[in-house]
């Protein structure tokens, strides 16, 4: 892989430092998953007779993993046990219907492939629950991602925005972690990034917009998976004038 291929331009002009390794977050970033993530929290709600919620109240609750969004998804006041039940249901019903409207972003399966051709390690990160991501990322990416992190707290793995994830996944791929650069859609993202010592792109067709991202601390942004390859792999100078959007 030549030089140029790894190096990326960052916001201002300047390069971010050389890259071996892609790490990606899963859910607004490659699939669009709100469908059926709202599915399945509503299935579990009216189960219990709480009021439904709407696809844009989901939409604010992600980023954080399944335990945040079902908490978020119940009333305020909800008693523990029955959180509890809540999260099992959600969890076993996603597990069943992940697939039934998901589907990656439009473009996204080009862009993995020519990363991927390119020589570039690939791996995914994830609040999701661990054996969701590797499921859809079986399921979506087949022979594209090297490795694939899910939410493992109970094995002592901190979620996002926390490190350890990262880590994990650089380890994984054989990549030091100064080697990585982190690609996602949220304000989660870009803390896990800082949090890991590592360069951030933030995407703007997930569940968090342009303006949102920037007021979180985003330099670098990208509108379209197609934007995302060139810039990758050295075919795009400088995106400064469409970060100004």
């Amino acid at each position: 892989m030549n030089e140029k291929k790894n190096k990326i331009r960052a916001d201002g002009g300047e390069k971010m430092k050389k890259q071996q390794a892609i790490l990606f977050d899963l859910d607004g970033t490659l699939l669009n998953t709100l469908d059926d993530l709202t599915s399945s929290v509503n299935v579990t709600l009216q189960a219990h007779g709480f009021p439904l919620r709407r696809k844009e109240e989901i939409r604010k609750f992600l980023g954080n993993g399944s335990e945040f969004l079902m908490r978020s998804a119940l009333p305020e006041g909800t008693k523990e046990a029955v959180f509890a039940a809540c999260l099992a249901e959600y969890q076993a019903y996603y597990k069943a219907h992940m697939a039934d409207k998901t589907a990656p972003y439009e473009g996204i399966l080009p862009l993995l492939k020519r990363l991927k051709e390119s020589g570039l390690r690939l791996g995914v990160v994830s609040n999701k629950f661990d054996t969701a991501v590797k499921g859809l990322c079986e399921r979506y990416f087949p022979g594209c991602i090297d490795a694939a992190a899910g939410e493992r707290e109970a094995e002592g793995i901190r979620r996002k925005p926390a490190p350890d994830m990262v880590f994990t996944a650089a380890e994984r791929l054989g990549v030091k972690r100064e080697d990585c650069l982190y690609i996602g859609d949220s304000e989660v993202d870009l803390q896990t990034a800082k949090n890991a010592g590592m360069d951030c792109i933030s995407v703007c067709w997930g569940f968090r917009d342009a303006e949102f991202l920037k007021q979180a601390g985003a330099t670098q942004l990208v509108h379209t998976p197609k934007e995302l390859e060139k810039l990758l792999l050295g075919e795009s100078d400088n995106l400064e004038h469409k970060n100004k959007r």
